[in-house]
């Protein structure tokens, strides 16, 4: 119910503006390709930490460089793969360090250094003694590339966007390649080329540049709200689309390619996708998980901090009761009743006892402590970026047990045999679906359904992997396997005189 979100504010200077933004982790996980297609290995957390964690480049084939928070500045930290440990690159308590790479032809490193005075330039960072010194002294960078070792491609800051500009380290020069450009600049490998984004109107584009000549050439347009592209050494391109990675091959292919899932329960979408030299390790970045969200939101409610609590919300977060009565709508709203709350309540003490975790929604059984009283409740959200939605199930007292209709239907349902799977059922039951809608309304609906179903699903078997019971609702995770394919889906279960009313299910 409530949970932390401490969010942390960080200053993201390699953007039009500085804003404040959730925090961040950073992926490792082995990938190889095998006959077209890409194999990634279980992606581990290598940061691992709260805060902004972020903007992975790699050293060499077992170090990885990244920007990464500790009290009140973001530095530069570095990740030997081998060890499993981590090292602070910079220290500038005056400022802030961002988009680190490795200088080519030495051991050194650059990054983008925002100071607390507003300045934002380029550096470069002797590695051994942590000295730095100014690469472009006048030229506001965003986000940059080493074509060789005098000349830089880079993104420069101009009012409200970003142009392309190659500047020259040896002559001291630069030239406007091209305006409105997206964060994402590579090496095209086996190439003389760079691409970057290219941006007109809604559309973004990778695009190829020659910095010696300057001509451009448009490679494919990006999927909405993707930003995000790294080169294979096998001159693929790969993007990302929610926890999705897609890939394009130049010389083959004329749209994107799913080129794999990424199946972790922590990772909450995927961006900044960086390449070891070899090929060998992919580095990625996600959001905070829905869980992790959710922790913070019960530690800022425990600690009674309204603003902290509700920072861990959606702007138009909405708040409800079981199944769609709406008590209001609004981060700011839910402020002020907390804040109301927390003043007319001495003490207040929240436990997470039992937690299901499915895709972006997130199910809490929550022991509760007022004073001396002490009472349990559910509730569900629906977390992205922030909590979209809070849903309370209210615990009600009842005089039989509810599992015991749920459990006669998953035994029906795993024996197939379709009597004993809706004898558990009311003649008038309905089934819903994630969004609220009806699907199917009447047990004789069902067995029409079912006996289909059943008739034709040869490997059927469904686990149950968690079960909540509040009141006279049983909430189920469920690990279902269909004629070899496995799939995770949430039900919920309504028990109303002895039958079970209502299943709501979640996907």
């Amino acid at each position: 119910m409530k949970k932390n979100f401490t969010l942390v504010f960080v200053v993201v200077i390699c953007c039009l503006e500085s804003y404040a933004q959730q925090g961040t982790e950073l992926y490792l996980a082995d990938i190889n390709w095998f006959n077209d297609s890409l194999k990634i290995g279980f992606p581990i957390n290598i940061s691992n930490k709260e805060g902004y964690d972020n903007q992975p480049s790699f050293f060499s084939d077992d170090k990885i460089l990244f920007a990464s928070t500790r009290t009140t500045q973001t530095d530069i930290a570095i990740y030997d793969i081998n060890e499993k440990t981590t090292a602070w690159l910079s220290n500038t308590p005056n400022g802030s360090e961002y988009s680190p790479l490795k200088i080519p032809g030495n051991e050194n490193i650059s990054a983008v250094r925002l100071d607390d005075t507003g300045l934002q330039r380029l550096y470069a960072y002797n590695v051994k003694t942590g000295k730095s010194r100014m690469l472009i002294p006048d030229l506001k960078v965003g986000y940059h590339v080493w074509y060789t070792k005098d000349i830089i491609v880079c993104t420069v800051l101009i009012k409200n966007r970003m142009d392309l500009v190659v500047y020259n380290l040896k002559e001291d020069t630069h030239n406007i390649v091209r305006k409105n450009v997206g964060r994402s600049l590579h090496k095209i490998p086996n190439t003389e080329l760079i691409s970057f984004i290219a941006k007109e109107g809604e559309n973004a584009t990778v695009t190829s540049l020659n910095p010696n000549s300057k001509e451009t050439n448009d490679i494919i347009t990006l999927l909405e709200d993707t930003q995000d592209v790294c080169w294979t050494n096998n001159g693929k391109l790969l993007t990302t689309y929610e926890s999705t990675i897609l890939s394009f091959d130049p010389k083959t292919d004329t749209e994107w390619q799913l080129a794999c899932q990424i199946d972790h329960p922590d990772v909450n979408g995927v961006s900044r996708l960086a390449i070891s030299p070899k090929g060998n390790y992919l580095s990625f970045v996600s959001k905070d998980s829905q869980k992790t969200i959710i922790d913070k939101q019960v530690e800022t409610f425990n600690a009674r901090d309204a603003q902290a609590f509700a920072n861990c919300f959606s702007k138009n977060v909405v708040v409800k009761n079981y199944p769609k009565d709406t008590l209001y709508i609004g981060r700011e709203i839910l402020k002020e009743k907390y804040q109301s709350f927390y003043d007319r309540t001495p003490h207040i003490d929240v436990k997470v006892s039992s937690r299901i975790h499915l895709g972006k929604t997130v199910i809490d059984q929550e022991q509760i402590t007022i004073g001396d009283k002490q009472f349990q409740q559910v509730a569900i959200y629906e977390v992205d970026d922030f909590i979209n939605s809070m849903t309370f199930i209210k615990d009600i007292p009842i005089n039989y047990n509810p599992e015991i209709l749920v459990q006669q239907q998953l035994e029906g349902y795993n024996a197939k045999d379709i009597d004993a799977f809706l004898n558990a059922y009311a003649k008038n039951v309905k089934v819903y679906g994630a969004n609220g809608e009806l699907r199917t309304e009447g047990i004789e609906n069902m067995r029409k359904d079912y006996n289909r179903f059943f008739g034709t699903t040869p490997n059927l078997h469904c686990d149950t992997k968690n079960r909540i019971v509040i009141g006279n609702i049983v909430i189920d995770e469920e690990f279902i396997t269909v004629n070899g394919n496995s799939f995770t889906a949430i039900g919920i279960y309504e028990i109303e005189n002895n039958k079970i009313a209502k299943v709501t299910f979640l996907h």
